[in-house]
């Protein structure tokens, strides 16, 4: 038997090939501070029950990373899975669906011939535990797409047979745990000793599964209901599954049955009755003369923010858009993160007192010259932008800041409305593999900032943490606030953004620390099939990040 050099910091050792990476990674884990799971092999990553077979450098992952957290979720999900079976029986479970995220949990449903309550949820977490403290291992092996498909036949979970029916590749990687086969997108633990830190009760018609916090990863935090947002999802979720569109296999069953002209046009119906509903809602309220619109990163915002003032003009009202964003401090004056860097999403970044000094004149029926802002030169300019508000005259401000009452402290309450907007799919892979938004927004950001900025997508995907860290801070903490959401996800569009990202994604080098991400974001977009952009009407949220759209964005 061989042996291969293993460097780790520096140090090269030998090892005994057929050595397994968790055996070298208990070797290091008393240098780090939170649990290793997975490893970087020569800039790839790898499950820790796979085995040495040639010289390598090798990093290790922990659960407080990206890549790390994913595995530890999925993980958690599959003993949850296992651990609902086992106290059920099969019989009595027509399906198990792990559907979206709230804070640091997940919202689950199971269909069947149950109730689910907190007798029901306390077995589940006792039978969880008790796969937990066994260590069990997460076994994996590699079988025929089409044999794939034939298995979750047998097992009736029909959506991941659908999901399998459109598979490119030849084969497929399922995992066991206790005799127990699942099929999951993303890597594995080495066994579920390491799942220790978690939580799950009954919530709504569902459940929650509670996640350890990143930063906390032995800390598991204290649930906070955000109902707003839950509506928001439910309301998403319940309109895929009335169109029978709730799964990557069930879209692709409809563009291959060429349905897809009818769904896109639904869809976008549907999203311009609820931004008309909206705007009846505005105009109900009265007296409302700023309408504050924020959320995430490629969210739409742009493009909502032109629909919603073309509904308002409809009702009567002389619409007027600001920018937060021409209220920034000049450059120099820009806060800084811990790394040096401008950090332009702080609300420190914003001129507040003269935001509100501007906006409280003209709620006072006053004329002010409102600035723009010289991204080139980073400072504030005046050119004659005059406002004066008359009694149908509303202004529609858009920023990330917008729900946060620090922005906008001088200005009487009756006066504001709020809306909060982000992509929140209705998609999922299939009914255990959820498609977090941030991913369907990360997509986006990549496919416009390629298109209109040339920034390439590898440099999206490494700015994107701090963008991530900007939402975390500044935006999510703010959204129960908001009078109203709005869904700008579309249900075909990751079908669409298939065709402009994957260019750009198959353009990052593999020795660029940005390929780990890429190559999963490509394996994500092989599940979809391409529909094309024509038939996309041009005043469409996705037009935004495609191109093509009647506003200027």
């Amino acid at each position: 038997m061989g042996m291969f050099k293993v460097t780790v910091n520096g140090v090269t050792k030998e090892y005994t090939q057929g050595t397994a990476y968790l055996e070298i990674s208990k070797e290091y884990q008393p240098q780090f501070k939170h649990e290793i799971i997975l490893v970087l092999m020569n800039g790839r990553l790898r499950e820790l029950f796979k085995t040495v077979k040639q010289d390598c450098t090798i990093e290790f992952v922990t659960i407080t990373e990206d890549a790390g957290r994913k595995t530890y979720a999925r993980g958690l999900i599959f003993v949850m899975i296992r651990a609902i079976y086992r106290v059920l029986g099969h019989d009595n479970i027509d399906k198990v669906r792990v559907e979206h995220s709230i804070g640091s949990g997940l919202y689950c449903e199971l269909d069947g011939k149950v109730k689910v309550d907190a007798t029901l949820m306390d077995k589940v977490k006792k039978e969880m535990q008790s796969i937990i403290h066994r260590d069990i291992p997460f076994m994996k092996r590699s079988i025929a797409t089409a044999e794939a498909a034939e298995l979750f036949h047998k097992y009736q979970m029909y959506d991941k047979e659908k999901l399998f029916r459109y598979r490119r590749v030849s084969s497929a990687n399922l995992y066991n745990l206790d005799g127990f086969e699942d099929y999951y997108y993303g890597y594995m633990p080495a066994s579920t000793g390491i799942l220790k830190y978690f939580d799950i009760f009954p919530y709504e018609d569902g459940f929650m599964l509670m996640l350890p916090l990143k930063e906390e990863p032995e800390k598991v935090p204290e649930f906070k209901p955000r109902k707003n947002l839950f509506e928001t999802l439910q309301q998403a979720n319940q309109w895929g599954r009335t169109m029978e569109i709730s799964t990557v296999g069930s879209l692709n069953d409809e563009i291959t049955k060429g349905n897809m002209n009818d769904i896109i046009l639904i869809q976008e119906a549907l999203q311009e009755k609820r931004i008309a509903e909206i705007a009846e809602k505005i105009k109900s309220a009265g007296s409302k003369k700023f309408i504050m619109i924020a959320g995430p990163s490629s969210s739409g915002k742009t493009t909502f923010s032109h629909r919603l003032s073309i509904q308002l003009r409809t009702l009567g009202y002389k619409p007027h858009p600001i920018g937060i964003d021409d209220y920034f401090v000049d450059r120099e004056n820009t806060p800084k993160d811990e790394y040096g860097n401008f950090n332009f999403e702080s609300i420190h970044a914003i001129d507040i007192e003269q935001f509100n000094k501007d906006m409280t004149a003209l709620l006072n029926g006053e004329t002010v010259e409102l600035p723009n802002f010289n991204f080139k030169t980073g400072k504030r300019e005046y050119k004659g932008n005059y406002k004066k508000l008359g009694p149908e005259d509303i202004l529609v401000i858009e920023g990330i800041h917008g729900l946060n009452d620090e922005l906008s402290y001088s200005l009487p309450k009756e006066s504001r409305f709020k809306i909060y907007i982000s992509a929140l799919t209705q998609l999922n892979i299939d009914e255990h593999n959820r498609i977090p938004t941030t991913d369907g927004r990360l997509i986006r950001r990549m496919v416009r900032d390629a298109r209109t900025r040339g920034t390439s997508a590898r440099e999206t995907i490494a700015m994107w943490p701090s963008v991530r860290r900007g939402e975390e801070e500044n935006i999510f903490p703010f959204q129960e606030e908001a009078d109203c959401m709005f869904n700008s996800a579309l249900i075909y569009e990751l079908s669409v953004l298939k065709q402009y990202a994957e260019p750009a994604l198959f353009g990052i080098d593999k020795d660029c620390k940005e390929y780990i991400e890429a190559k999963r974001l490509l394996k994500f977009l092989d599940y979809f099939l391409g529909v094309s952009s024509e038939d996309i009407p041009k005043n469409s949220i996705i037009r935004e990040f495609i191109g093509g759209s009647c506003f200027k964005v």
